[in-house]
């Protein structure tokens, strides 16, 4: 064949080739590591999201960063370098999501997290445009646990939580909700992720007396200062985070964390909720899917993130693709402004009505309060 033949033949397999591209999603989730009992479950969830959208097939290429920034990092470049990826979603925890932010930016590829702090999108500038996130902010948890506290008499609580962004956001959050509300923080500890004693941290805060606690950590590793606290002898009230939303908690925490508090998404009490709740129906529908694939009682509102991710990158995509083709820096910039421009799409954890100023898109309908009776979870109307 000759020559002149033989380039448009391969100009027209170019084409079509680009025409049917697949698009390619990365993932990097704490699947090992302190944030295990988050990553798991997301990535469980992973495997339930639509391999088909809008025509196009639909790649996942599935990291585990161990709870580490440096390898969400590397995660985050290896998928982007290497796979050629649209859209990354993740990461698990606070820390990592920060991490990530400078290489989705850099490459110009949106990035949804799964990940809670505020700090992950706020303030919006150049480098966060390109960011989203679905767990609920600090902010809208800490109203929460603030009004339960006023509500039951509580006038001075003592706050202990990670040493990293996730426990600096919540007290910052939580400190102007309560000085509005008129209750003391009368301590302020901190602890890292990996460590295996607080003592020092809970005597500090058994000598103040405080009418109750909060422990602004997340998974398993948010049941040590409690188990300490019970152990020294506080008998007041305890408040977690919706970052202990998960069985794993409750299986390590045991007796130690009967009567808890906490903020949730409503996924984790969705059989519970009233049939007039705007989030039953699909809450519930999560849960069906999650626990038809890994058994009763296996679902965690952890992967409800990763569900609601899948949730505006589906809505999104179909979207994109009016617009450009898969594999293009054209259809990751428009992927990116699709996803300010979600509206009414309901997740597992809120309704999600994305903007400009708002990279999360959800209000008060994302949160209902929980507490932990007999081992279990238990919505409090």
């Amino acid at each position: 064949m000759s020559l002149k033949k033989t380039l448009p033949l391969l100009a027209a397999l170019m084409v079509a080739t680009l025409a049917h591209a697949d698009i390619n999603v990365g993932v990097t989730v704490s699947a090992t590591g302190p944030a295990a009992s988050l990553g798991i479950p997301e990535k469980n969830t992973i495997a339930l999201m639509p391999t088909s959208i809008g025509g196009q097939k639909v790649n996942y290429i599935v990291l585990d960063d161990a709870s580490d920034t440096t390898a969400a990092v590397t995660n985050a470049r290896k998928l982007i370098g290497e796979h050629k990826v649209d859209l990354i979603l993740g990461s698990t925890t606070t820390p990592n999501s920060l991490a990530m932010i400078d290489v989705a930016a850099e490459a110009q590829t949106p990035m949804i997290s799964m990940a809670a702090s505020a700090r992950i999108i706020e303030p919006q500038d150049a480098k966060k445009r390109w960011v989203f996130k679905t767990p609920q902010n600090d902010i809208m948890m800490s109203l929460a646990i603030v009004g339960h506290m006023a509500d039951s008499g509580v006038k001075s609580v003592g706050f202990i939580g990670f040493s990293d962004a996730y426990g600096e956001g919540w007290y910052q959050e939580f400190s102007k909700i309560a000085a509005m509300k008129g209750i003391k923080i009368v301590a302020n500890e901190r602890y890292n992720r990996t460590d295996t004693s607080v003592t020092g941290q809970v005597l500090k805060i058994v000598s103040v007396k405080p009418d109750a606690v909060l422990i602004a950590a997340s998974g398993t590793p948010a049941v040590l200062p409690q188990r300490a606290l019970m152990e020294r002898g506080y008998r007041g009230k305890f408040y977690q985070t919706h970052g202990v939303a998960n069985n794993d908690f409750l299986r390590v925490g045991g007796k130690d964390v009967e009567g808890t508090f906490l903020p949730s998404g409503p996924v984790l009490v969705a059989a519970q909720l009233p049939a007039t709740h705007p989030l039953k129906k699909s809450a519930q529908d999560y849960v069906a899917k999650y626990e038809k694939a890994y058994g009763a009682g296996s679902v965690s509102t952890f992967g409800g993130h990763a569900w609601d991710a899948g949730k505006l990158m589906e809505a999104a995509v179909v979207q994109a693709l009016k617009k450009a083709k898969p594999g293009t820096q054209e259809f990751r910039t428009a992927l990116r402004d699709a996803l300010e421009t979600v509206k009414e799409v309901a997740g597992a954890h809120g309704v999600f009505n994305m903007s400009a100023q708002d990279h999360l898109g959800l209000d008060q309908r994302a949160r209902v309060m929980v507490k932990i009776e007999a081992g279990a979870w238990k919505y409090q109307p």
